[in-house]
């Protein structure tokens, strides 16, 4: 099945091996996008139509925190710095924001910074007061001043290396050579952009003079600032507006509106529409106002961002990922339109789910050109009672990507009748089953199925699986249809037919030769790895990792899964104790693991492949390096996810359930039967006042 025609299906009746076909898609089209977003400032899709993709990414993430990627859009800010400019490492990084589609979002966004605070959450009068700034749609900088002067400037990049624009920045009039009464270091960050009057200027010059014509302000403004020649970007009209900070010596404030007073009265300009929003209603009135005033601003924004003002909480949630917990970019809304569906197409994956998908006439939808989407799965069909030839309203934002919304019922040509959903898979023609309860219906061939098997190997050689570079989708689909492939070790077996591909069309000596050397390169592989290639269902990078920091070896693994298929056992117990397998995916393990078939392709493999026992560590070399922790009962000085937040940034492991495995419970007010578990089974109990000792803050 292609990945992206589960773009159109909602988050919650998506299963975990279709959630993680989706993210491996979304995650190589997003990675495209910022290469040319960031790199060659030459977006081909809309700015709601990237935030979508984003948004699409996140939901799955969050419904399936096991299955998020190495590769994953919320590990990573824009792209790698472009050739032709020295790169610049920052001292710290250049991350990107969480983002809100609705008031409902931006309300979750507060009430979640509540839940983390004990002050808030405790005392739900106090306020929370969020600075709320124009989100501007141009280029991320960052300015260096050291002792007052300008010293270094640099674009975002991937949010940890940028490029060296100094020279560039140096011809622009908003960035002062000097600022007063700055720390010794002090790295000030904002957007380059360029106003409308001044980017249809440009347009105009620079068709007369037979140049580029610019897309957009953003795109302009990018294309300026990245000119290898400082000379043409002193030529054009680029402005600045400065929001933030990086490496500074010494503080720089208390609030984040007291900071933004500092970078006036030092001469940098500030956005004069940043507001002091004092409560919930004050902050959506904000957004609401922005967003009717837009097309009168002299620049582009795509949103507001609001900040918790107070620094000292921004310190105390952090960061998430890619984004901090203590801000959020609240974004506009995208576009609808009307397109014809032409035919619906049944696709099968890799776990034998058949996906629906609306074969569309080509439409622009918040210009992007959308072909198709997909129809959910059989009673989402139903339920909007879709059909053939029907006109159709499309939608690509928010949790489903493209959606199409509803039927133009008046648009129904004549004679159209209700779609059937076939009861044979249309690749092997097996029976299609149903299970009671699942929205799903999949396919009972399992590996006879030829969609299953190429998905199930596509899979396997994936770039966070084995990574085995040269054996694409095309290659593995030839080689097992000429019977070189049939299971996953059969690709360290294709030496032994080198000369069968060798003179196969598109294939030479060096391709060939590059083909072996790749497979040759993966017959070593981390245990997490390992794992995740194997694709057990609910099984992504995230619980694969978990598993291999648990049992260290695939041996222990192994042991583990085939003992905890007695539920009563000690080794079910273990597995189930891991923070983030609940029942579900504990019981998809020890499945795996009671199919013959399955422990026969294991052994197969490992005849071939030597898998490395798990070498990683955790973030942190103290006490609690390596560790696994249990909360439980009310904590007084903090709040849970504060606590939890805490502990792995320690590197300490945090568990749900207390076991013979466990190292520490901490028990905080009115602690229950995890404390009692915990003495019974000799496991060290911490106070709350014992555990804040132990991370240092006590």
């Amino acid at each position: 099945m292609k990945e992206d025609a589960l773009r159109d299906r909602p988050v919650a009746e998506l299963n975990p091996d279709e959630a993680a076909a989706e993210l491996r898609a979304l995650a190589g089209e997003i990675a495209r996008h910022d290469r040319a977003y960031h790199q060659d400032d030459a977006p081909v899709v809309s700015d709601a139509e990237y935030d979508a993709l984003r948004l699409r990414s996140d939901a799955l993430e969050a419904r399936f925190p096991d299955l998020r990627r190495a590769d994953s859009p919320s590990r990573k800010v824009g792209a790698p710095p472009a050739a032709g400019f020295a790169k610049v490492r920052h001292a710290r990084p250049m991350l990107s924001l969480a983002n809100a589609f609705s008031d409902e979002d931006l309300v979750e966004f507060l009430r979640g910074v509540r839940r983390f605070l004990k002050e808030l959450s405790d005392d739900p009068a106090q306020a929370l007061e969020m600075v709320a700034e124009p989100k501007i749609d141009g280029l991320s900088i960052s300015l260096r001043y050291e002792h007052g002067r300008f010293a270094a400037g640099a674009t975002r990049g991937d949010g940890f290396t940028g490029e060296n624009v100094t020279a560039n920045l140096r011809t622009l009039a908003d960035v002062p050579e000097t600022i007063p009464d700055a720390p010794s270091i002090f790295e000030v960050r904002g957007e380059v952009y360029m106003t409308r009057a001044d980017f249809l200027s440009l347009n105009e010059r620079q068709q007369a003079a037979g140049g580029k014509i610019f897309a957009n302000p953003r795109n302009a403004a990018a294309g300026s600032l990245r000119q290898l020649d400082p000379a043409i970007t002193a030529a054009r009209p680029l402005r600045f507006f400065a929001y933030a900070w990086g490496e500074v010596s010494g503080s720089v404030a208390q609030t984040h509106a007291g900071f933004l007073d500092r970078l006036r009265e030092m001469g940098l300009p500030v956005n004069p529409e940043v507001r002091l929003c004092r409560d919930e209603a004050e902050l959506l009135e904000f957004s609401r106002q922005l967003g009717d005033r837009r097309a009168d601003l002299p620049y582009d924004i795509d949103g507001v961002v609001f900040k918790v003002n107070r620094l000292d909480w921004q310190e105390r949630l952090g960061f998430v990922s890619r984004a901090p917990r203590w801000a959020i970019a609240r974004k506009f809304p995208a576009e609808q339109a009307r397109t014809r569906l032409n035919a619906i197409r049944i696709q099968v994956g890799r776990t034998g789910t058949l996906t629906p998908v609306a074969d569309l006439l080509p439409v622009n939808v918040g210009g992007v050109v959308v072909s198709r989407a997909t129809l959910h799965n059989e009673d989402e069909i139903t339920r909007k009672d879709v059909r053939e030839g029907d006109t159709v309203i499309v939608q690509r934002a928010g949790d489903v990507i493209p959606q199409i919304i509803e039927v133009v019922r008046d648009a129904r040509p004549a004679g159209s009748v209700p779609f059937v959903f076939p009861r044979t898979c249309p690749e092997c023609h097996s029976a299609v089953l149903r299970e009671p309860g699942a929205a799903a219906n999949r396919c009972t061939g399992g590996l006879i199925c030829p969609a299953q098997a190429v998905e199930r190997l596509k899979h396997f050689v994936s770039r966070d699986a084995f990574d085995i570079e040269g054996l694409g989708e095309r290659h593995i689909e030839a080689f097992r249809s000429d019977g070189l492939l049939g299971g996953p070790a059969d690709i360290f077996r294709l030496q032994d037919h080198a000369e069968t591909i060798r003179v196969r069309e598109g294939w030479g000596e060096r391709s060939l030769a590059n083909l072996l050397a790749a497979i040759e390169a993966r017959r070593q592989i981390p245990l997490d790895r390992f794992i995740y290639a194997l694709g057990i269902r609910q099984v992504g990078q995230a619980t694969a990792k978990l598993l291999a920091r648990h049992y260290r070896s695939f041996a222990a693994w192994r042991a583990g899964m085939t003992e905890a298929a007695d539920p009563a056992s000690d080794a079910y117990r273990d597995l189930a104790a891991i923070d983030g397998i609940g029942p579900s995916v504990a019981a998809d393990l020890v499945a795996f693991f009671a199919e013959p078939h399955n422990n026969g392709v294991l052994d197969d493999l490992l005849a071939e492949v030597t898998v490395q026992d798990f070498a990683g560590t955790a973030g942190g070399g103290g006490a609690l390096a390596g560790k696994t922790i249990v909360f439980t009962g009310t904590l007084m000085q903090m709040t849970r996810s504060e606590a939890k937040a805490r502990a792995e940034a320690l590197g300490a492991n945090v568990a749900g359930s207390v076991s013979k495995k466990t190292n520490f419970v901490v028990a905080g007010a009115d602690a229950g039967s995890k404390a009692k578990k915990a003495t019974d089974l000799g496991v060290a109990t911490l106070s709350e006042d014992e555990w804040l000792a132990l991370i240092g803050e006590g």
